[in-house]
């Protein structure tokens, strides 16, 4: 089987759609004949092998609203021969590559639909029709919770052809060691051994770090380690200050692999504070109950309260209700065994529910059944 897949950008690239990518990539390329076609973030083509999987990241001419927009990228996709074409949402140069391809369509195509357009209402506008032609002819649109098919306008016509695939995680990536347990430990002791809340995410204005800051000056002694670079930096600082909780909120940027998972096993609590459905699904909830941390998360009508459940892996609050998260944070931190209970039940669920393994395989079975559907009807 012959599949191209088509995304925005490629790992080491890191962002939701790309970590979903790259682990879907790990799972399917000793099964099927695969080859990723994305942007680069610069303006010149470059192809490669990672791990073991072809990528041609195509030349970022220039990036217009957050879209990267690829000159080469409607060619480079015409070029290639292929049995099944997966394409992740949204992606408008994707789309437009797609439709303005010169070679005959007669492949499958399936598509993931990691989120809406939320904020860019401008794009929307001009990318909107082109989306729902795309839509339009997929053979199956994978979507990460049932939450979201339900509360998209844009798959409303396409209901029929949605798949629900949540997304998953290399847990293997996330076991204690003797030598993460001893990072940890040098972490708890940096703070003086006060609880630690922690967040990770682009400080961008839907993770709501703002309302996490806020929150803090009614958690006494509690410190908000948050991990992530992005426009809102300065603002978030100056935020901190002005309530009076500089010195509890520590902003450390952007952090290798083990130095997080050293964050992940210290810490006592995740907060993902998002106020839009821009927060489609939140991957980092999944790497947070992984390593057994319980989960603050907000009751989105999205895929998040999806991940990680109310009372059963942590717990869940209005989007922007500061006193709901203060309370919930207090919670949190004053019943340990509790804590642990929620922590001990979200890796439970990761493992049962949200592995890269299981995603795999449910993608594999969709194409095989897409093909074979194709195929059916000659």
């Amino acid at each position: 089987m012959k599949v191209l897949q088509l995304g925005k950008y490629y790992a080491p690239y890191r962002g939701g759609m790309e970590t979903h990518l790259s682990g879907l990539c790990e799972e399917l390329k000793g099964r099927v004949q695969l080859e990723v076609l994305v942007s680069n973030t610069e303006p010149r083509t470059v192809r490669e092998v990672v791990h073991g999987v072809p990528v041609t990241r195509c030349a970022e001419l220039v990036k217009v609203a957050s879209t990267s927009l690829n000159p080469t990228l409607p060619l480079e996709l015409s070029r290639r021969r292929y049995e099944l074409l997966h394409m992740h949402f949204p992606h408008p140069m994707a789309v437009m590559g797609y439709l303005g391809s010169v070679r005959p369509r007669r492949h499958g195509l399936v598509i993931t639909y990691h989120s809406d357009v939320v904020r860019q209402k401008r794009l929307l506008k001009v990318y909107g029709p082109f989306m729902q032609r795309a839509l339009a002819r997929a053979d199956a649109i994978l979507v990460g919770s049932p939450n979201y098919v339900e509360t998209s306008e844009a798959l409303r016509p396409h209901r029929d052809r949605c798949h629900v695939v949540p997304f998953g995680i290399d847990v293997s990536r996330f076991v204690r060691t003797p030598a993460r347990e001893a990072a940890a430990a040098a972490v708890r002791s940096r703070y003086g051994g006060a609880p630690l809340l922690m967040g990770v995410g682009r400080l961008v204005y839907y993770k709501g770090f703002d309302h996490a800051i806020r929150a803090l000056r009614e958690v006494e002694g509690a410190h908000l380690l948050l991990v992530g670079e992005g426009p809102l930096r300065a603002e978030l600082e100056a935020l901190a200050r002005a309530c009076g909780v500089s010195g509890r909120v520590h902003f450390l940027g952007n952090l290798g692999d083990e130095e997080l998972l050293a964050l992940y096993f210290a810490c006592d609590a995740f907060v993902l504070s998002s106020v839009t459905r821009a927060e489609a699904f939140a991957l980092v909830q999944l790497e947070a109950l992984a390593c057994g941390l319980p989960v603050i998360n907000t009751a989105l009508d999205s895929g998040v309260p999806f991940v990680s459940r109310h009372e059963e892996s942590g717990l869940t609050v209005p989007p922007g209700d500061e006193a709901a998260l203060a309370a919930a944070m207090r919670r949190m931190l004053t019943h340990p065994e509790q804590r642990r209970a929620w922590g001990e039940a979200g890796r439970a669920r990761v493992l049962a529910e949200f592995t890269q393994a299981r995603m795999g395989e449910r993608v594999l079975a969709i194409y095989r059944e897409v093909l074979a559907a194709r195929r059916a009807r000659g």
